[in-house]
Formats: structure tokens, C-alpha cells, sequence
């Protein structure tokens, strides 16, 4: 059986036998908060733990690194939208320890397009239209550093009012402790 036919027939049982009342809740979050974290199979159920988060307490924002790499690309669209249409208050960049975008070199993801199929051409194309491939998926080297970037970005955001807290964090994807890097209670960019 193939894992998205098993994911199907699972899913008929849910809803037949209403596990999903379990989980209702509202569009709203219950401690009007959005977090950007990072989609590290580790921090699925650690993270909430970690941070005493239920389902519906918070909006949860996932991408690789915990980054806001573009000041309108769709994690700040997607923040804006918490914020201005979900009635969340306050904003979290949560990174973490051990991170696969630490120390990421393009040329090896590159490497491994090329072996899946992805032609020089297409690279060469990319190059030709403007995009930096090896720079746009380029990692980062120090996991501190990164969140505070991206705390930066969300907090100088023009379109964000001043009056939000955005905060930092790096969590480790072990233990769930969690370091603070920001307090956007006390700092102001």
C-alpha cells in the first residue's frame, strides 16, 4: 500500500468514527499569538509541549530554517494575515539547535537536483531570468544570528504596527528547552 493510500483509508476512520471532535476549536487563536518555526520532524509535537500550546492556542507558520528571507514573500503575508484578520497579538521566530539549514551549502542540494533530473538548462535559465539559485538556497551559520534576522525583518516590516511584540528563540530538538535570543517586550529595532 502506498503511504498516501494509507493516509486515505486512515483518514475515512477519523472522520467516520469523529475523532475530530476532539479538536474543534475556532479560526482564532487562544493566546492570540503566530509562531514561525522551523519544519524539523523533531519539533512536531515537542514544540507545543515544549511551550504549553494546545490545538487552537496559536497559528503555526512552518518553513525551512524558521526564515523570513523576503520582506513579501508569503511567511510575512502569512504573519500579516495572523495579525490584521486572526487577532494575534504577538509573534514568535522559534529556530532551533542542530537545524538541516545550518551550514547549508547549495551546491550539494544542486548536485542532488541535477542527479533527480533538473537540467544544466534549467539553472542556466534560472541565472538568464535574474534568480541566484546558489544564493537563494543558501543556509545560514549560526541559528542565533538567523532568528534575530528574522525578527528584524518581521519587525521593521512597514506594513506591521509598531505595537507588536516579536520575539526570538532557539528551542533544542531534544530536550524542548528553549533559549531566549529576543525579549520584543524590551527591544525596540
Amino acid at each position: 500500500m502506498k503511504l498516501l493510500d494509507e493516509i486515505l483509508q486512515y483518514n475515512e476512520e477519523f472522520v467516520k468514527e469523529k475523532k475530530y471532535e476532539a479538536y474543534s476549536t475556532t479560526k482564532f487563536p487562544n493566546k492570540r499569538m503566530v509562531i514561525v518555526t522551523c519544519m524539523d520532524t523533531r519539533l512536531t509535537e515537542l514544540l507545543p509541549k515544549a511551550l504549553n500550546i494546545g490545538n487552537g492556542d496559536v497559528k503555526l507558520v512552518k518553513n525551512a530554517g524558521a526564515l523570513v528571507s523576503h520582506p513579501f514573500g508569503s511567511i510575512m503575508r502569512s504573519i500579516l494575515v495572523a495579525v490584521y484578520q486572526l487577532q494575534a497579538d504577538e509573534i514568535l521566530v522559534i529556530g532551533h539547535h542542530d537545524c538541516g539549514m545550518a551550514g547549508m551549502k547549495a551546491g550539494q542540494m544542486i548536485d542532488n537536483m541535477k542527479e533527480r533530473g533538473i537540467t544544466e538548462e534549467t539553472f542556466e535559465m534560472l541565472t538568464y531570468s535574474g534568480i541566484n539559485v546558489t544564493k537563494w538556497l543558501q543556509g545560514f551559520q549560526d541559528v542565533k544570528e538567523s532568528v534575530s534576522h528574522s525578527v528584524e525583518m518581521i519587525k521593521k516590516h512597514p506594513l506591521l504596527a509598531e505595537d507588536i511584540p516579536v520575539h526570538g528563540l532557539v528551542i533544542h530538538p531534544n530536550t524542548g528547552k528553549l533559549d531566549l535570543v529576543i525579549d520584543g517586550y524590551k527591544e525596540k529595532l
